[in-house]
């Protein structure tokens, strides 16, 4: 008896895929063939392809949208119109039972497709705003799921839910001695992991390096910097140690840690939250993005969940004092940590997912 399918799609950063990542074990267990439509360069080629062997990958063009001129605006459009007749041709090759998808440039053109094909497409946004991506798909969509309330008022309320956060269970499978064996470090001091996204923060990285002397008398730190964005001259500085990127090992990197400062992307910061780890957030500024993660780091202030420093204030005074005035808020908020009611778990949005399919 031929399996039932399931489409996913979503890609573009790390962000955009790591739901997805979340539920494919749940999708694999319930029996369904589980296909996924994303970019070929895109960070999901990688995430999907190497993380998940049980996955059928279809890689297919990917414009930009972009909010900004470029010569490339002209071009693109053919690119995604491509894109749709090959999202297409899958689509009705493999005849899913419903499309996921979880948003970036990649997704587009698959929910388009869908629509084509008469297949129901459920839409995740993890976002206090719609992404540009997910407000063009949402027409052509059966129903989207939200992880902020106040979402709902940016999205019809006759096709919206508010399901909030969904949490990857192998993060709470960190071992704090694995995590400092893989790090290197003694944990004799307060651990602070600093991540910078999928693709890394320049702006972030320079003021770790150029204050990294005061951050290490008090800390030792476990830095992600972002592919590419290594600093070959602080191999050997004990106390600190650097990664591009991690995907495996992040759980027990996590579990090592005491403290975190992040980039404010929606994923990352329910994970810290689930996770009960005291967070500074960094988001990315108005000048480089639509403002998401501007407003979801208020809305986590504003609950007295994180620390917030804007990229824009990085540099007026060292990082460290920065830092250390975070963690003399750490027990506020862990107190407040523990009053946010629990993600959904993954097993919970496959039947909310599967309930609209055809």
């Amino acid at each position: 008896m031929k399996r039932p399918v399931i489409l996913l799609t979503g890609g573009g950063t790390a962000g955009h895929v790591s739901v997805n990542e979340a539920l494919i074990p749940v999708f694999s267990e319930k029996g369904y063939e589980i296909h996924y439509i994303g970019s070929h360069n895109g960070i999901e080629n990688e995430l999907i392809r190497d993380g998940h062997p049980e996955v059928i990958y279809h890689a297919i063009q990917s414009g930009k949208l972009r909010r900004y001129f470029s010569m490339k605006n002209f071009s693109d459009p053919f690119r995604v119109g491509a894109a749709v007749l090959q999202a297409l041709a899958i689509i009705r090759k493999v005849k899913p039972e419903i499309i996921f998808s979880k948003g970036g440039f990649v997704s587009v053109p698959v929910v388009l497709a869908a629509k084509m094909a008469k297949v129901p497409v459920v839409i995740h946004e993890s976002d206090v705003t719609p992404g540009l991506a997910n407000k063009m798909a949402l027409p052509f969509s059966n129903h989207i799921f939200t992880v902020f309330e106040q979402t709902l008022n940016y999205v019809p309320a006759e096709k919206a839910t508010c399901s909030g956060a969904i949490i990857r269970p192998e993060l709470f499978d960190g071992d704090r001695k694995e995590g400092l064996r893989i790090s290197g470090l003694s944990g004799e001091k307060p651990v602070l992991i600093i991540m910078g996204g999928s693709q890394g923060s320049a702006v972030l990285n320079e003021a770790v390096w150029k204050d990294l002397t005061a951050i290490l008398l008090t800390f030792d730190v476990i830095h992600l910097c972002g592919k590419g964005n290594l600093d070959e001259m602080l191999e050997d500085i004990p106390g600190y140690t650097q990664f591009e990127y991690v995907t495996d090992g992040l759980p027990h990197l996590l579990a090592a840690s005491d403290f975190a400062v992040s980039r404010a992307g929606s994923n990352a910061i329910f994970e810290l939250l689930a996770l009960r780890k005291p967070m500074l957030l960094i988001p990315l500024s108005a000048a480089k993005s639509r403002g998401d993660q501007i407003l979801n780091a208020s809305h986590f202030k504003s609950l007295n969940l994180a620390h917030v420093l804007k990229e824009e204030d990085i540099g007026l005074r060292p990082l460290s004092e920065e830092f250390f005035s975070f963690i003399e808020e750490k027990d506020n908020l862990l107190v407040n940590m523990e009053k946010v009611a629990t993600p959904k778990t993954p097993e919970e949005m496959v039947e909310m997912i599967l309930s609209y399919r055809k």
